[in-house]
């Protein structure tokens, strides 16, 4: 049962952290034995990210995590969540480890750790090793066997000093982004095959699962997390009505219904009988899929509006996920998207905390036994140093202190919501947006690597140490 929690304050044992990805600030992407993934080859294909940049050098993390732990703990957070580079420890996606690979993380474990920070793992955070795309990426049954594989190996080289773990961040964008729009790696357009990665991926979910608990203590724990979407609908009309339960279905029950439930939704099956008969889903796939979790991750930016489409619509589809020619929603091309009303990120997303307390409360009834964790939520800003050095983000921390209340109010009507991860420690390499869009609450100039805490690091820090919100500025 969740902690007492008052108007003014968070249970004594929430987790405040904070959250990267290997391939956004690692760097070091050709030492020690790491191979290319569908991110280094999507990032060096001309035309593919803003400016061609890549993720070659990132923050340099690799160099510099001592300094990056130390940041942490300077700021008072008690939890990081961090992801495994799997080229990096097993550079063609089977066979043995690299042990070099290995050691990497067992390092960054100790100092945090030293530090008394919780580590967090995420084990996929979309860096598939190439030669796994080159036979046939996540579309293909056997991509989910390896992944397994590569979850047994991390598990029995961390297991013994990480609690938390994490199989799948977002499948939906691996998916759907990366096999449907095309707006990220490995960037196929196939409706059919985005449909077959996510059902590979929910079965490397479950397997990964399983491995994990074969080599790890049973105090660990395990969990998913899902880009889930807040998805409302311009009118009661029964067309937009229609046309927000077949983007739930895409957008979540693909997923939650059976890592929760054991069972896609009947009505994914006959949206999407145009594109795929679903012949992939193997006898005994559900059951393997439907592994018992301790914990639930959440990731949330921004509501999505929809509503019925004008069948004389023609055009790019801008969906708040990128634009392209190519849909990443298949089979939906009757249903339009909105741009909900509201003040934006520099993403052009709208900003509003009640769909996270919505997101939140609708897990607290979808998994009421399940402990839930905002695995990610942040926002981008055209941040600069002012003169003196400093930089200043009083929007960044007027979004914190938005979406932290709806936490606490989520907490205070009964949800399980055990921790926060704010995206991002650190200013980074942005996937298809290169190094445009400015998420870190630590600056990180990119000419000389330096890192500056952001005003709302500090603002972030203070909430950590004392576990209530201090005021917000300009709220």
């Amino acid at each position: 049962m969740p902690e007492p929690v008052t108007s003014v304050s968070f249970p004594p044992a929430f987790l405040w952290g904070a959250a990267t990805s290997a391939y956004q600030i690692e760097g070091a992407v050709r030492e020690d034995g790491r191979t290319p993934s569908i991110w280094d080859t999507f990032s060096h294909t001309p035309g593919r990210t803003a400016g061609g940049e890549t993720g070659d050098i990132a923050v340099d993390h690799y160099h510099r995590y001592r300094e990056d732990v130390a940041l942490m703990a300077g700021l008072g957070l008690n939890a990081y969540r961090f992801s495994i580079s799997w080229p990096r420890v097993q550079p063609t996606g089977r066979g043995p480890a690299v042990q070099v690979g290995l050691d990497f993380y067992r390092r960054l474990v100790d100092e945090l750790l030293a530090a008394g920070i919780r580590p967090a793992v995420t084990l996929y955070h979309w860096d598939l090793p190439q030669e796994l795309e080159d036979a046939g990426g996540w579309p293909e049954r056997d991509t989910a066997l390896r992944f397994a594989e590569y979850a047994q190996i991390v598990g029995e080289a961390l297991g013994d000093r990480v609690e938390q773990w994490i199989t799948l961040n977002e499948p939906w964008c691996s998916a759907f982004l990366g096999y449907g729009s095309g707006v990220h790696a490995p960037g196929r357009t196939d409706p059919a095959a985005s449909l077959r990665a996510a059902h590979h991926l929910n079965l490397a979910h479950g397997l990964a699962t399983s491995a994990l608990r074969s080599v790890m203590p049973a105090r660990n724990t395990i969990a998913i997390s899902l880009n889930s979407s807040v998805v409302r609908t311009v009118s009661q009309d029964p067309a937009d009505l229609a046309a927000g339960r077949r983007i739930d279905d895409l957008a979540n029950g693909v997923f939650h219904g059976p890592v929760l439930h054991g069972a896609y939704p009947e009505t994914l099956f006959q949206a999407t009988a145009s594109v795929t008969d679903w012949s992939y889903v193997q006898d005994g796939d559900l059951r393997a899929i439907h592994q018992p979790l301790d914990a639930l991750g959440l990731n949330y930016y921004t509501p999505t509006l929809v509503s019925a489409a004008d069948p004389d619509a023609t055009g790019p589809r801008a969906d708040g996920h990128g634009t392209s020619d190519h849909s990443p929603w298949p089979a939906a091309d009757d249903v339009a998207f909105h741009q909900t009303p509201g003040e934006r990120t520099e993403m052009g997303w709208t900003i509003d905390p009640t769909g996270l307390h919505e997101l939140i409360m609708r897990y607290s009834r979808e998994a009421p036994d399940l402990a839930l964790y905002v695995t990610e939520n942040g926002a981008a800003y055209d941040d600069k140093p002012d003169p003196d050095g400093r930089v200043h983000d009083p929007e960044r921390i007027a979004y914190l202190h938005g979406h932290l209340s709806a936490v606490r109010r989520a907490i205070a009507d009964g949800a399980d919501v055990r921790g926060y991860y704010l995206w991002s420690l650190l200013d980074n390499f942005e996937w298809a947006y290169g190094y445009e869009k400015r998420f870190g609450s630590v600056y990180v100039d990119y000419a000389t690597l330096e890192r500056t805490p952001k005003s709302s690091a500090r603002w972030y820090g203070e909430a950590a140490r004392s576990g209530s919100l201090p005021p917000a500025e300009g709220v």
